[in-house]
């Protein structure tokens, strides 16, 4: 050490009478300095040491923020909020690492078959997914931490969304660029995506967090076996990956996010995955 903590200080310390930031300084300090504790531990109040003590081993047993945390705090989002962004379930590397793995064998799966239908198909189920795997009591073991976060429902489930969609469209987008040849094409996945997640949010609001996403997938599945059929007996596009089927897609994220502004009290009243059938109050 250094420094050490002035005799003047310490002595108000003990007596429970150092003002912050004095006291921050000293905290930290006494966590790693074994010469002033033992000064501290001569002069101090038994009351006022214990306290002392306690306020130590709550810094100790803190979690400390992860590099992504700091981060963001410091570029001015407020800590509670930072610490529900890094802790949303799928933001995790072994997740991250799959989802990246999938895009990597299904850009060389459309490089081999040269046509991006596979991967147009399942990038906008990525989203989705991470979507629904992002919140609600099954799934999310931070999900007490949330619902008691000091925040709106609907403004934490935005959080979370914007989140997951971030890390999902990011590695959607990389993967996009492995696919140079097909121009345009190529992003065609982008708005029925948002479609996708757009509407499985709204949904959620009586559906619940499982239920809706899976059956908007289920929907989207079905939709691209109907139009493949049409397509290979048309030999053409996909319908989806149309100009027509991009401006439906389009209205459907517009639509979708109206009545999800619609019903975001709902996700007060049933906070983030307490909803019916989820096995919850």
């Amino acid at each position: 050490m250094t420094w050490h903590v002035a005799e003047e200080d310490l002595r108000a310390y003990a007596h429970g009478e150092l003002a912050p930031p004095l006291l921050w300084s000293a905290d930290t300090h006494l966590t790693a300095c074994a010469e002033c504790r033992a000064r501290l531990a001569h002069s101090a109040d038994p009351v006022v040491l214990d306290a002392g003590w306690e306020r130590l081993d709550a810094e100790l047993d803190a979690p400390r923020p992860s590099l992504t945390e700091r981060l963001l705090v410091r570029l001015g989002v407020a800590d509670h909020t930072a610490r529900l962004l890094t802790a949303t379930p799928i933001l995790r590397r072994s997740w991250l690492l799959s989802v990246l793995f999938l895009l990597v064998m299904t850009v060389l799966a459309g490089r081999v078959a040269d046509t991006p239908a596979l991967f147009l198909a399942l990038a906008p189920l990525l989203p989705l997914a991470g979507v629904a795997l992002s919140y609600g009591p099954a799934l999310d073991p931070t999900y007490e931490m949330a619902v008691v976060a000091p925040l709106h429902g609907f403004r934490l489930l935005m959080i979370r969304t914007v989140a997951v969609l971030t890390a999902g469209l990011a590695l959607n987008g990389l993967a996009t660029l492995a696919l140079p040849g097909y121009g345009l094409m190529a992003l065609a996945w982008l708005l029925p995506a948002l479609a996708l997640t757009a509407t499985a949010l709204a949904l959620s609001a009586r559906l619940g967090p499982v239920l809706a996403p899976a059956l908007v997938g289920g929907a989207w599945l079905t939709l691209l076996v109907v139009a493949h059929e049409r397509a290979r007996t048309a030999d053409s596009t996909l319908a989806p990956f149309t100009a027509a089927g991009q401006s439906a897609a389009a209205a459907v994220v517009v639509l979708a996010a109206l009545l999800l502004y619609q019903v975001r009290d709902r996700f007060d009243t049933r906070p983030l995955g307490g909803f019916p059938g989820d096995g919850t109050a």
